[in-house]
């Protein structure tokens, strides 16, 4: 077998864009002939994928797995709206629902997991799939919700297919209650976490560092009142507490009902039932959000693809 060269490899990778592994197993199974492992990484679809991996894609699908005390949500992104209606893309996103249900959260051990149904390890397939849709596409999270006893209920907003679409929620209800019931009343709090995005769980689980922003706002609006710094300490202290609590899943008033807290409602709802209901987790993935969109300008797309 002729010898693998550092320098080789490197140039290759310069040419294609391919990983470094992929260029040297190009390589290797053209015996070091370097057109030959360029069209061996274009056939499979390496070149294309990396190549493609600058662009930006906020674009895809939030897809939940699971039933019972246990589920998952993973988010899948692409470079447009367009793939996310794809059923190659949709599958793919049902299946990562399914393998983080079954493997966890870690990225790592998701992306070298066996894709459900063959095709390789879920980098594979989302590899393949880049090839082949022909646009960037990229795993991005997954989350857990799990309890001992009780139910994890989900709920998607704006739904492309059965279980994924724009917004995916999970919420963990332990309680010896009616499984069903227990979905039903997590659906419904899903669902206000999916319109009104709390922060934490409870007020008390609020985020240190977002506290101390809205402490900085308060004093500021506080010294413009010129009030004695006793009083002064005392509204913004109020004013945080204010902030946390509304900001609280737990603390705000349910949108299904207009009057109780949610802390109110679930209250209500485990003495109808007849057990203790607590709410332990919920997560909330919204596709694409904290993802920088690349602005772009047609005309000069056109004018440098044109070399003007």
């Amino acid at each position: 077998m002729a010898e693998i060269s550092a320098s080789i490899v490197k140039e290759l990778r310069e040419r294609t864009g391919a990983g470094m592994m992929d260029c040297k197993k190009a390589l290797v199974e053209t015996g070091g002939d370097y057109e030959k492992a360029t069209d061996w990484l274009r056939a499979k679809g390496l070149a294309a994928a990396a190549k493609k991996a600058s662009r930006t894609a906020a674009e895809g699908l939030v897809g939940v797995a699971g039933s019972g005390t246990r589920a998952a949500v993973v988010e899948i992104n692409s470079e447009t709206d367009f793939v996310a209606k794809n059923e190659q893309f949709q599958a793919f996103v049902a299946g990562v629902s399914q393998v983080a249900l079954n493997v966890g959260d870690d990225r790592d051990t998701i992306l070298s997991a066996a894709f459900p149904g063959g095709g390789g390890s879920v980098q594979d397939v989302l590899t393949h799939n880049i090839a082949t849709i022909g646009e960037q596409q990229a795993y991005r999270r997954a989350a857990i919700v799990e309890v001992s006893e009780g139910a994890v209920a989900s709920y998607i907003h704006n739904a492309a297919a059965p279980d994924m679409g724009k917004i995916g929620v999970l919420v963990g209800l332990q309680s010896s209650a009616d499984a069903s019931a227990l979905v039903e009343l997590g659906r419904g709090i899903a669902m206000h976490i999916a319109a009104m995005n709390p922060l934490s769980l409870t007020a008390d689980d609020a985020d240190p560092a977002q506290l101390e922003r809205e402490r900085a706002i308060a004093e500021e609006k506080a010294k413009a009142q010129g009030k004695p710094a006793d009083i002064t300490a005392k509204m913004v202290d109020g004013a945080v507490r204010k902030y946390a609590i509304e900001n609280s899943l737990m603390g705000q008033v349910y949108v299904r009902d207009g009057k109780a807290k949610v802390s109110e409602f679930v209250a209500a709802e485990a003495k109808r039932l007849g057990a203790d209901i607590k709410v332990t987790k919920f997560v909330r993935f919204q596709l694409g959000e904290g993802i920088e969109k690349a602005e772009s300008d047609f005309a000069a797309e056109v004018a440098a693809a044109a070399g003007v």
